[in-house]
């Protein structure tokens, strides 16, 4: 009985089997867990807005507190410029932006037409007459047309849900500001917070995890914003430049598009090469050269120096991150799924090296009473 006390292979075979018993319970009383789901959904847009806000603009608020300005003032301060930042983007911006999109809509079956004189062409090629292409896409059902049939059947078939969209917008409006107002009041005790429900001999290490990970996410977010925004901004330029149509929209996408490691930018750029193609391949290959010297600059100067190595993840671990997150959770866990993983890594580590250091400190003590 003394040996399977101490055996870890006993430890961990009733650990596996009790965690195994709660899982198959839990599905059987799915139901109860329903309301939890439902409450956790709800407030999961906000409350992801909200952070990604408060990481955004802290730095302002912290500045102001070293100004000698009192943390509440500092903000209102932040508030009101964050509003005259939105009203100027509603003036100035959001209109043409609105209408890139109208425009852009409207275009759309002119798009396909020429995308369809494209491929006709393409098939009519000397180098492909040998081969019934045309056959081939057929027994796919790949064609410009079936494609597009199918992006409007199923951009249609989401108008049902627009009326829950725009009520979830709604909600979104209202609840963010004041979520975000109440972080940041309230913020700096949600660290003494936590810690209080742990043992007094580890609340100060639970602070100091607590803070590292605020610190990962702090400088993820920033980073990858300043990132996203010199790509949209640069983007735009060189569109501008080479005369592109929806210029604006167009280096939107590929700002937002490029929160997402590595494949972003080919996500970001493949409506714009597609749109270009419509008007010609010399106006393709321009596009294609604009994002080319935009992801150059940024991979060579700017995210070296934003971000630097500070998640440290090698290249091949945010590739399988991206294929599993995207896979579970679609465009949001892609987006999520690295600064969740980077998270759980310092996590891990400072657990770790909390374990080896109070193994180092025992040890000593164990030494002395022999």
């Amino acid at each position: 009985m003394e040996y399977l006390r101490k055996s870890k292979l006993m430890y961990w075979t009733v650990w596996l089997l009790a965690a195994a018993t709660l899982i198959f319970v839990s599905t059987k009383i799915s139901f109860i867990f329903q309301p939890i789901s439902t409450f956790v959904s709800t407030l999961f847009t906000p409350l992801i807005i909200a952070g990604f806000l408060y990481y955004l603009l802290n730095p302002a608020v912290t500045l102001l507190g070293k100004m000698n300005i009192k943390r509440i003032y500092g903000i209102l301060i932040v508030f009101v410029l964050l509003i005259g930042v939105l009203v100027f983007l509603g003036i100035s911006v959001f209109p043409t932006l609105f209408n890139q999109i109208g425009q852009l809509i409207n275009d759309i079956p002119n798009f396909v037409n020429q995308l369809q004189k494209y491929s006709a062409q393409l098939l009519a090629q000397s180098w492909l007459k040998g081969i019934d292409v045309q056959a081939t896409l057929n027994k796919m059902n790949l064609s410009i047309g079936n494609i597009v049939n199918s992006l409007i059947s199923g951009v249609t078939g989401s108008l049902g849900k627009l009326i829950g969209t725009v009520a979830n917008a709604t909600i979104v409006i209202f609840t963010v500001p004041i979520i975000l107002f109440y972080i940041f009041k309230d913020g700096e005790n949600f660290r003494p917070s936590v810690a209080k429900f742990l043992p007094k001999e580890y609340r100060e290490q639970m602070i100091e995890l607590l803070g590292q990970m605020n610190n990962t996410i702090a400088s993820y977010i920033s980073g990858q914003s300043l990132v996203c925004l010199f790509v949209g901004v640069f983007t735009f330029l060189g569109y501008l430049i080479i005369g592109m149509p929806y210029g604006l929209l167009l280096g939107l996408v590929a700002g937002v598009t490029n929160i997402i490691p590595y494949l972003g930018p080919y996500i970001g750029a493949a409506p714009a090469v597609i749109i270009a193609l419509t008007i010609s391949p010399t106006k393709a290959l321009l596009v294609i050269t604009v994002v080319l010297m935009v992801q150059q600059i940024d991979g060579n100067f700017i995210s070296p120096n934003v971000i630097g190595k500070t998640l440290a993840i090698h290249p091949l671990t945010i590739v399988v991150i991206l294929l599993v997150a995207g896979n579970l959770a679609g465009v949001l866990g892609m987006v999520l799924g690295v600064p969740t993983y980077a998270v759980t890594k310092t996590v891990i580590i400072y657990i770790r090296y909390a374990v080896m250091l109070r193994k180092k400190h025992e040890q000593p003590t164990k030494e002395k009473q022999f």
